[in-house]
């Protein structure tokens, strides 16, 4: 982040941030905010931009809260920094934010506003109506932005709001690809908590947004503009009309029956329907592939293996060979690395039959499984069909096209199950 002077007027950061914007050194608006915030000497500006970065340096690296204390004894002595020391001990990674997503959060939660170039202009005391400059504007601006920090790095909101992510599956930071998901779905967290309702319908409806906002793509492109027209939304209207009336016009059953599926029709193991069909396995506390008792959450925690359910080499050597095919979304399972490593490259009819040996009573070959009914369970809970057990490159395609149906009609299940 580029820091400057506090004696700095505001019309001389501006000078400032057009000469670098002119240098090719493209700052964002969040940079332009930061600088105005740490520039001003009247209403607190500082301890706000002390805040925050402090907050995002301690929830990263604990160790140099000693050091920070040591050189800058002023603000280490105040309330400010007592209400952020806290985080030096959190040790959950499932949000991670930086001074941008502090910054967002805090600023459209309080002005319900999602635009920061909006802050710059109200920090400067700007009338919207008359578009003129009053003092008093600016220090309402600073007063309601250090409330809105203080909300983010409270420790029970903080908190809660991560258990709410981990309730509906979300326990690792490489689930959410997008941080602007997450940084909604504070604002929706402190937004209803404002308005008084209660604790489990918070987490119902922030849950159910969260989910919504990764299948539909909503904080993608231009995320601002998103959020600026959500926030505006939920706090004009009653916040559990407006979810359902997007639920209806997004997630209607032609979303669920055609377009989703269409959707898992990709090889991106990153893609966010991939990753919200492992939120619903944890959430509804799937094992791996072919295990008894390890859990696809310990699998991802342990950073445990994807295996291919059509084995790649398997593929390749029947003339599968194109990555897009073979890689594809719906091939994918987690499942323990001693598992994947004796299945090798054998047809799944091959590997299967010797899991049918297994359930009755013969050898043991993968995992625990030891019953028919058990087995069965697995293949479910996985979404991959019984009729796989018989299955070799021949049916690849069918099983793709099965295997995607049943994704999507286990993740519409989870979203339902979410309310």
């Amino acid at each position: 982040m580029t820091e400057l002077s506090q004696s700095l007027t505001i019309d001389e950061v501006t000078d400032i941030f057009i000469r670098i914007n002119s240098q090719g050194v493209v700052l964002s608006q969040v940079d332009f905010a930061m600088s105005k915030i740490s520039s001003d000497d009247r209403y607190g500006g500082n301890n706000i931009r002390k805040m925050i970065d402090y907050f995002c340096h301690f929830k990263q690296q604990p160790a140099d809260y000693d050091v920070i204390v040591k050189n800058d004894c002023g603000f280490a002595a105040s309330d400010a920094f007592k209400k952020i020391k806290w985080i030096k001990k959190e040790q959950e990674e499932i949000y991670v934010p930086n001074y941008t997503d502090v910054l967002r959060v805090s600023f459209t939660h309080k002005f319900h506003r999602g635009k920061i170039a909006d802050l710059v202009n109200l920090l400067s005391g700007r009338n919207f109506e008359t578009r003129e400059y009053v003092d008093s504007i600016a220090e309402e601006s600073f007063k309601k932005l250090r409330d809105g920090v203080e909300a983010f790095v409270n420790k029970t909101n903080f908190t809660r709001y991560v258990m709410i992510l981990q309730s509906i599956g979300i326990v690792d930071s490489s689930l959410v690809r997008s941080k602007n998901v997450l940084n909604f779905g504070y604002i929706l967290y402190l937004t209803l908590k404002d308005r008084g309702m209660k604790p489990a319908m918070i987490e119902s409806l922030v849950g159910r947004w969260i989910v919504l906002s990764m299948l539909t793509g909503r904080y993608s492109g231009s995320s601002e503009s998103a959020i600026d027209y959500d926030i505006k939304r939920f706090t004009e209207q009653e916040p559990q009309s407006f979810l359902e009336t997007t639920e209806k016009g997004e997630l209607s059953d032609a979303f669920w029956n055609t377009v989703l599926v269409q959707r898992l029709d990709t090889s991106v193991a990153s893609s966010p329907y991939f990753l919200v069909f492992l939120m619903a396995q944890m959430k509804k506390n799937a094992k791996g592939f072919l295990s008894k008792e390890i859990t696809v959450r310990s699998l991802i925690e342990q950073r445990g293996d994807i295996h291919h359910i059509f084995p790649k080499k398997y593929l390749q050597k029947n003339d599968v060979s194109n990555r897009k095919d073979y890689n594809q979304i719906a091939n994918y399972v987690y499942t323990q690395s001693e598992i994947n490593i004796k299945i090798k490259d054998d047809a799944p009819c091959n590997y299967m039959s010797r899991m049918k040996k297994q359930v009755t009573g013969k050898e043991i070959y993968y995992g625990g499984i030891t019953n028919m009914n058990d087995l069965k369970a697995n293949l479910a809970e996985n979404c991959v069909p019984e009729s796989f057990m018989e299955m070799d490159i021949s049916d690849y395609q069918d099983f793709l096209k099965t295997r995607r149906n049943m994704m999507a009609q286990y993740i519409r299940d989870y979203y339902k199950s979410l309310k």
